[in-house]
């Protein structure tokens, strides 16, 4: 299998790590030290060496902080991992809720004068001057963790193959021509972003778990050339596909190579390691965002239609693992047997790479967690009367899925029907929505909210993020979210999924993918351009969870709708025992 289920971190090691931190703290003469969970690369995910995060506090989340000072130490976590940490982080550290309380306000109280230290590969530029311009001291050291964590796994070194053209839908060479032209004045650009990347030169790689990238820096030149930073050895199957536009060189050459660079040179100061703008000293900088970030983002008809395969050929594996667990729950299943019942019907389309993510199987107050990972301690058997939240999804070379559905075991309460029922008048406000052109994230992200806020409930996460082509499934810059500031455009691929969380007793999350796409003229229309979304995720919602009379006449036909659609295209995909099951699920509310 692709997901293990062993225990990664623990609190147990967290407080004797920490006082080795404190240690190579004192020694190294800094009154504090910053971990973030990031790498050189500076994207979401990280391999295990680099890890740091999790290895110091046993947390293991996508995002957060720990701050360590002499006296006092603190994790920094956002609303999808504040009932995680709890079980996951001792209690030496305190657990802050961040944002809402920034790194600098809590440093800047536990710590009024003093001088905290950091490791420049591992803050972006803009992330050090917000601490610096909050008046936090900081200073440049070796990484403090990196000395005291002395069975280190080495960094990866997984293969890189190429992504044809056939799945990509442009050559890299025009990739990189048409890039170089955006750069205005600048020489180069700095990319360190794996993805970014991955992209550009239409390859990919295994380095981080789940995400189909290699580790490496590159500069994109203004004369439509590329200097790649990477492991030769990484490289053995691509060095034709990459062609006489890229230079490979080491990896250890690329601070070289930015004090030898001449003209200005361009870097997006939300993603280049603060090491890459100590070595740049000295030369004209241009501030702007990774070139790679929004051409990426913006999938082209290549791109959709590998999705929309992908999306169906997930689909039919799902209708089959929906149909077995339909069958056999509770029986003497458990949140393990679910996640590897889910993975071996992915398997069965003899086209999955990987999962995009470690499944999530919650069961009753698991559910609660939002980004919960089961493992053999804490895996629970499936209780009549409970509700399972299953997130998950499959890379596939012509696409990446993900998708969460919520099922009932058994028979369910009131509560749980009707939260699930708003939940999902939220997906369906943002499916049905139209939307002038230049909207963000933030400007949609009530519609998903608003049947909970006039309960007086919420979530604690955003509504969508964006998904690559067979690479990260959270992808940038665009979300759906109260911080989502970039404006949708056509072709970008985005999740949908509102959700309830009621701590203790039980989850609800409802998501599928959408696609950007150009929305046709209403007659008299006054609006310039309006866009909608495209659903590309096609797998029944389950019918016994919704209280039909809270939808209104619109809210029930898009439901109707949307299951004659879900068995039209994935009936044909299933065999008799699958599809029979898919026929009863789909049927009119």
């Amino acid at each position: 299998m692709f997901q293990t289920f062993t225990e990664t971190a623990s609190p147990d090691t967290g407080p004797a790590r920490l006082t080795a931190l404190r240690a190579a703290m004192a020694e190294a003469g800094v009154d504090g030290f910053l971990v973030p969970r990031a790498d050189a690369f500076q994207g979401e995910y990280v391999a295990p060496a680099d890890e740091r995060l999790s290895w110091l506090t046993g947390f293991t989340g996508s995002a957060g902080w720990a701050v360590a000072l002499a006296e006092r130490a603190a994790v920094f976590v956002d609303g999808r991992y504040r009932v995680q940490v709890k079980a996951q982080v001792a209690e030496v550290f305190e657990k802050v809720d961040w944002p809402e309380t920034s790194l600098a306000d809590w440093i800047g109280k536990a710590l009024p004068k003093g001088v905290i230290g950091f490791d420049p590969w591992l803050l972006t530029v803009d992330q050090m001057r917000a601490l610096e311009t909050a008046g936090v001291a900081l200073e440049r050291c070796a990484n403090l963790v990196d000395v005291v964590w002395t069975d280190r796994p080495a960094p990866p070194m997984g293969a890189v193959f190429a992504q044809p053209v056939s799945l990509s839908g442009e050559p890299h060479e025009a990739k990189i021509a048409r890039l170089a032209a955006s750069l205005g004045k600048a020489a180069a650009a700095v990319i360190t972003l794996p993805d970014s990347i991955a992209w550009l030169l239409n390859i990919r790689g295994s380095d981080i778990p789940r995400n189909p990238v290699p580790h490496g820096f590159a500069l994109l030149h203004a004369d439509e050339t590329v200097t790649l930073f990477m492991a030769e050895a990484k490289l053995t199957d691509v060095r034709d596909h990459l062609g006489a536009a890229v230079t490979v060189r080491p990896v250890d050459a690329f601070e070289d190579a930015l004090h030898g660079l001449g003209g200005p040179v361009q870097i997006d100061p939300a993603t280049c390691p603060v090491a890459v703008l100590d070595a740049l000293d000295g030369r004209e900088v241009v501030e702007g965002a990774d070139p790679c970030i929004l051409p990426k983002a913006r999938k082209n008809a290549v791109e959709l239609e590998g999705s929309r395969a992908a999306h169906l050929r997930d689909a039919a594996a799902m209708v089959r693992f929906l149909a077995w667990l339909d069958r056999e729950a509770p029986g003497d299943l458990t949140e393990i047997s679910v996640v590897q019942r889910l993975e071996e019907e992915r398997r069965a389309t003899n086209a999955l790479r990987d999962i995009s993510f470690e499944t999530i199987s919650g069961s009753g107050p698991h559910g609660a967690i939002v980004h919960y990972r089961v493992t053999e301690g804490t895996d629970r058997p499936l209780q009549a009367g409970e509700l399972l939240l299953v997130d998950s999804g499959g890379q596939y070379v012509d696409g990446t899925t993900d998708i969460t559905r919520t099922v009932a075991i058994g028979t369910v309460g009131d509560e749980e029907r009707q939260n699930f029922t708003r939940v999902l008048k939220g997906m369906i406000a943002i499916s049905t929505l139209r939307f002038p052109k230049g909207l963000t994230g933030q400007d949609i992200d009530p519609f998903a909210r608003h049947a909970l806020w006039q309960a007086g409930l919420d979530y604690g996460h955003g509504t969508g993020h964006g998904v690559g082509s067979y690479l990260c499934v959270h992808e940038g810059p665009a979300r759906i979210s109260r911080a989502g500031t970039v404006p949708f455009e056509p072709g970008m691929i985005l999740s949908n999924e509102p959700g309830f969380y009621r701590e203790g007793a039980y989850g609800i999350r409802i998501e599928n993918l959408i696609a950007v796409e150009e929305a046709p003229a209403h007659p008299g229309q006054t609006i310039p351009q309006q866009y909608r979304f495209e659903t590309l995720t096609w797998v029944p919602i389950d019918r016994r969870l919704i209280v039909a009379e809270m939808l209104t006449e619109d809210e029930r036909d898009w439901v109707n709708a949307y299951h004659a659609q879900v068995e039209t295209r994935v009936r044909p995909l299933v065999d008799d025992v699958a599809g029979g099951w898919l026929s009863e699920a789909c049927q009119s509310i």
